[in-house]
């Protein structure tokens, strides 16, 4: 047991905890408990928003990858990043100017309150669910390797942290959780890869020689092919992780916290900064981590290098942090990468217990008569479900690559969210039936062949052969989703659909000049 690493990590419980206590003293209203009361400015939020979106798999899953696959691994996380400038041009500045709470109020905003909620919270809490495992199995490990407990204890632990700063501290103590998470990352990932770096003199290119000489894979190390068999794969990758980021529910209600669309704007300039820089030194991370965890024994089980890696193949970057800084920096990294797995929890569970309070109970249940004190008081029973539910899932999901685990939740944001959020923004013929439609196509396809897929068919379900050959769908739902949202709008010809035809006017200039959100900040 390292007392070192268990004292850093005490420690950051305690600072975080202390911050949701400060943070339950500020929200008063649903506003506060949603949206911070939208008082963060874009440089926080940017943060916050870089602390939201770098979770697990960017310090475990990302590192293991590279040191697994090479440059293949940075080309898998590429697309992850390209979704910024889609989040940018199309999608920062009118979420905020329509002045919402989730983006389901987006979806719904011109069309029937009831079935466009329903149908859309139900596909928010799916993407939250698939993403919420990959943190509780990162979590799992992590708290296993570091206080030698057993699995499931770990999983349970991280569950209660989990409801306690969501329930106490709403999106404040989220806010500020994921801020510190953020500057710690980048202070840890940038201190990891300058100690690694000194290992070979600084030089980048003595690196990667010496990865080449001693990873099985020699010169294809550094050579793009060897991660996807095929081009359809690659794209239907690249399609889920730059479509995926503008679907998920949690970065989206990041930016109903900011006071206008310049500070939204702001946000994703400053997060997509954090972002792109802490992927390069990952990347860097795991090469390092090849030469350095790669060929000393200690760090495998029963002492064979090449065997099975001491906690999991998740825990390549926790190794490299012990080699290069000793336990001390060992302990340091592991809060860092504990508090991201928190920040991203409180965000994912946040999200997904609003969905279930704003969405369902108070706008489609009470028809929006519902109190605050009523509406925060589902949220916070809705967030004790939602634990109890990611802890079974991050049990049942144990020992999975953490970064394919994103990839499996950004399929089905693709699929379901994106292309109906998109349409309900910038096309004037979308109706309440193609909203709906859209949004069962992408779901039911994306989470279908997701099962079908060898990474859940083989893989988790023990079958000798998947029924779907590619592991991401993007390729043929997100198109799929579109079309039925396009044909079941375009010949909808009732008169709620013509009605919400000319409501779209209204909308788009609510959209363009902000009196949505001036409106909601007023209310």
């Amino acid at each position: 047991m390292n007392l070192q690493a268990i004292a850093m990590f005490l420690l950051f419980v305690a600072l975080t905890l202390g911050i949701t206590y400060r943070a339950a003293s500020r929200t008063r209203t649903a506003n506060d408990f949603f949206t911070a009361g939208g008082g963060i400015t874009g440089t926080q939020n940017g943060l916050a928003v870089a602390g939201d979106y770098m979770s697990a798999a960017t310090l475990l899953g990302v590192v293991s990858l590279v040191y697994a696959r090479g440059f293949d691994g940075l080309l898998y996380i590429v697309g992850f990043f390209i979704g910024w400038p889609v989040m940018l041009f199309l999608m920062a500045e009118r979420l905020r100017n329509l002045g919402k709470f989730t983006f389901v109020d987006i979806i719904s905003d011109r069309l029937d309150p009831v079935s466009t909620r329903c149908i859309a919270a139900g596909s928010s809490l799916v993407v939250v669910l698939l993403y919420l495992i990959v943190q509780m199995v990162g979590a799992g490990e992590l708290v296993q390797l570091l206080f030698g407990i057993d699995y499931v204890y770990a999983v349970v632990g991280v569950g209660a942290l989990m409801m306690i700063y969501v329930t106490v501290g709403g999106m404040v103590a989220t806010t500020w959780v994921q801020i510190i998470k953020a500057v710690l990352l980048m202070f840890g990932g940038s201190l990891l890869m300058l100690l690694s770096l000194a290992h070979f003199g600084f030089s980048f290119e003595t690196l990667a020689a010496r990865a080449v000489a001693v990873h099985r894979g020699g010169p294809a190390l550094l050579a793009p092919g060897t991660l996807f068999a095929d081009p359809i794969s690659a794209l239907s990758l690249c399609m889920a992780t730059v479509l995926g980021l503008s679907g998920l529910p949690h970065i989206l209600m990041r930016f109903f916290t900011v006071p206008n669309a310049c500070e939204a704007r702001k946000s994703v300039l400053v997060a997509s900064t954090c972002i792109g820089y802490m992927f390069l030194a990952m990347f860097a991370i795991g090469l390092a981590a090849i030469v350095i965890v790669g060929t000393d024994p200690q760090y495998f089980e029963g002492g064979e290098v090449g065997g099975k890696l001491l906690g999991g193949s998740n825990m390549v970057a926790m190794h490299l942090a012990s080699a290069t800084g000793g336990n001390l920096f060992l302990g340091f990294l592991a809060a860092v990468a504990f508090a991201t797995i928190l920040a991203v929890v409180s965000g994912l569970t946040l999200a997904g217990a609003s969905a279930i309070s704003h969405d369902i109970y108070a706008n489609v249940l009470c028809r929006g008569s519902a109190t605050e004190a009523a509406e925060i008081a589902v949220t916070k029973k809705a967030t004790l479900v939602i634990g109890v539910i990611a802890v079974l899932l991050g049990i049942g999901f144990r020992g999975q690559n953490l970064a394919f685990l994103v990839a499996l939740a950004f399929n089905v944001a693709a699929s379901a969210n994106f292309p109906v959020l998109v349409l309900s923004m910038y096309w004037r013929d979308l109706t309440s039936r193609g909203a709906v439609w859209g949004i069962v196509a992408g779901l039911v396809s994306s989470v279908t062949l997701v099962v079908l897929s060898p990474a859940v068919w083989k893989n988790v379900l023990g079958h000798p052969v998947a029924i779907f050959p590619y592991d991401h769908p993007a390729l043929f739902t997100v198109p799929f989703a579109f079309l039925i949202t396009y044909l079941c709008s375009r010949f909808d010809n009732s008169a709620r659909a013509k009605a919400e035809r000319q409501a779209f006017d209204a909308q788009l200039v609510r959209a363009q000049t902000g009196h949505g959100a001036a409106a909601a900040a007023k209310h």
